[in-house]
């Protein structure tokens, strides 16, 4: 969105209320000139006044990775009116946009989305394309001993693994930092940065080492005894076709469920070459169901969540207070459920509840400190009425018109951000961790099976997964991201709803609930589909009108054509591979 937007081009006028109370004023149709050159200034004279007034110390506590900004810098009048939330209540703009007006903010190229050279962007990716190419030749999964044909199998098997782990770090991982990105809490260099270490730890850490050979129990196992050959020449098929479909979906920004792209790609190949016996109808009437639930439940725990945020912190008598009171709180919970949920705890319940627990107070101590370290001087200037009024009134000398962006509550508002900004961000960071030990099974389990035949293994139940193919996936993970990760990140953060640190945490938060508690019902579900849910939930609880139902017709148009694609993919990805291999199989 850019200064251009914050005016209504359009014949009606639209209304912005000042720090809560009954006064207000009309934006009237004016030459787009004159209102391109007056937000600019403002801009400029703002962005000073924030970064005198509203930077927070320095702190050897924290990485400058972790570091957040109170607040957006040269944030549109849009987005900025949305931070003025006295007693609880969110003062809107209503402006008339056009269609157009939605998508002008195209996609950047990489070295615009992280502030580089174009040269170094280059340089990056030709290094990430060199380690792809060579790293399977020093890799054990190669096979030892075998013949020349195997070898060279192998060696396609791990760069069509690569390729699919790659897309699933285009597309999958803005799950974990879209709304982090979207509030402001970190930049994107800083969420690619973060989320790169921590999807490749959890993928080799907490990476599943043991996978079934029928990914997700789509496939009859039994209908492809004896056809190894056409198995394996399925396997590959399935991971093109999932890849490719991932592929155009980050292209265009849409977030679209990994899992739905392998369970589409391998039911058309079992149609096509087992027949209607192959394929566990069961399962997957299990997957579409999760087209409708996922997001409505996502939407609704979301809204209630948001709700309860501006009931209980924003129309507290000391905003601020009550927020860093409710933060390690709501940490405790947050990281002691998904603790339990994705990490590979204990066997024996109670000692992996302990252990969840022991995660979910280290967290909330964590933020605690880090909360009272980073902002305690805006909590000991919260508590004196008179500071804050002196602060507002400098304020409003300062920016003129944007008087109202702060409101009567400018400095409980840096804290109620500050501290939900940092919530948000640890939050982010154990979603990604996780992310990185349970998704790498959708593009290492059919990598895995592939390998394992070709090694002799029957296609049995159980394969074991080696090291270095959790290596190798996570490895194509971080790529993925560092490439294209900033196109569905965009979407999640910034297409759907405006967001801000309350509005993130209360997406995120929502959306790891929601999960947490259908895996454990046994509930079809998507974490793809739950977040956009969610997303889209904080942006009913400010108004209809706050979601952008064209981005939003866009994903769910992509959702309900990613099973069928993938399965024609596949179906056409088994011709070619046929005739392709048919010299080596």
């Amino acid at each position: 969105m850019t200064p251009s937007h914050c005016f209504s081009s359009s014949s009606s006028s639209s209304i912005r209320r000042i720090g809560g109370g009954a006064e207000a004023f009309p934006i009237h149709n004016t030459h787009s000139f004159f209102y391109k050159q007056i937000s600019s200034h403002i801009y400029k004279r703002y962005d000073k006044t924030l970064q005198l007034k509203s930077q927070p110390p320095k702190s050897p506590l924290l990485p400058t990775t972790l570091r957040l900004r109170c607040l957006r810098p040269l944030l549109p009048l849009a987005s900025l009116s949305s931070f003025a939330e006295p007693e609880g209540e969110e003062q809107e703009v209503s402006i008339h946009k056009k269609e157009e007006d939605v998508k002008s903010d195209d996609l950047p190229g990489m070295a615009q989305a992280f502030h580089i050279s174009s040269k170094t962007a280059t340089a990056i990716i030709i290094c990430i394309a060199i380690a792809a190419l060579s790293f399977p030749l020093f890799m054990k999964s190669m096979g030892q001993g075998m013949g020349v044909k195997n070898k060279i199998l192998s060696y396609t098997t791990l760069l069509f693994g690569f390729y699919m782990a790659w897309n699933i770090g285009a597309n999958d991982v803005a799950n974990a930092m879209g709304t982090s990105v979207g509030s402001g809490a970190l930049s994107l260099r800083q969420a690619v940065l973060t989320a790169a270490v921590l999807e490749f730890s959890g993928a080799l850490l907490m990476g599943t080492h043991v996978t079934s050979t029928m990914q997700k129990g789509i496939l009859v196992a039994n209908v492809f005894q004896g056809k190894d050959s056409l198995l394996f020449t399925g396997l590959l098929s399935s991971l093109a076709a999932a890849g490719t479909w991932l592929q155009v979906a980050s292209y265009y920004g849409w977030p679209v469920s990994t899992t739905h792209c392998i369970v589409g790609a391998m039911v058309g190949f079992g149609l096509a070459y087992g027949g209607f016996g192959a394929v566990f109808w069961s399962s997957l009437a299990r997957v579409t169901a999760s087209w409708v639930i996922s997001p409505f439940m996502g939407a609704a725990v979301s809204f209630l969540v948001y709700k309860g945020i501006r009931r209980f912190v924003y129309s507290a008598p000391n905003p601020g207070q009550a927020a860093a009171a409710a933060a390690p709180v709501a940490v405790f919970v947050g990281v002691s459920a998904i603790s339990f949920a994705a990490f590979p705890l204990s066997k024996i319940v109670p000692v992996a509840v302990a252990q969840a627990l022991a995660c979910g107070t280290v967290g909330a101590v964590l933020v605690s400190r880090v909360i009272h370290k980073q902002l305690g001087h805006l909590l000991l200037k919260s508590n004196s009425s008179q500071l804050e009024a002196n602060e507002d009134a400098s304020q409003n000398k300062s920016i003129g018109l944007l008087s109202d962006v702060a409101g009567p509550k400018g400095t409980q508002l840096e804290i109620v951000y500050g501290v939900f900004g940092y919530m948000q961000v640890l939050s982010a960071c154990f979603m990604s961790f996780a992310h990185g030990g349970n998704d790498v099974s959708n593009a290492i389990g059919p990598l895995a099976a592939a390998l394992s035949i070709l090694h002799g293994g029957a296609s049995g139940a159980e394969i074991v997964i080696p090291i270095d193919v959790l290596a190798w996936g996570g490895f194509g993970i971080v790529a993925g991201l560092m490439i294209w990760g900033y196109r569905v990140i965009a979407t999640i953060g910034k297409k759907i709803t405006e967001l801000t640190p309350t509005r993130g945490f209360a997406a995120e938060f929502a959306a790891a609930s929601v999960v947490l508690f259908a895996s454990k019902l046994g509930l079809p579900i998507s974490a793809t589909h739950t977040l956009v849910g969610a997303v889209m939930g904080v942006g009913f609880a400010r108004g209809l009108n706050s979601v952008r139902a064209e981005t939003v017709k866009e994903i769910v148009t992509s959702w309900a054509i990613t099973i069928p694609v993938g399965a024609l993919l596949a179906v056409f990805y088994t011709w070619i591979l046929k005739r392709l291999l048919s010299g080596l199989l």
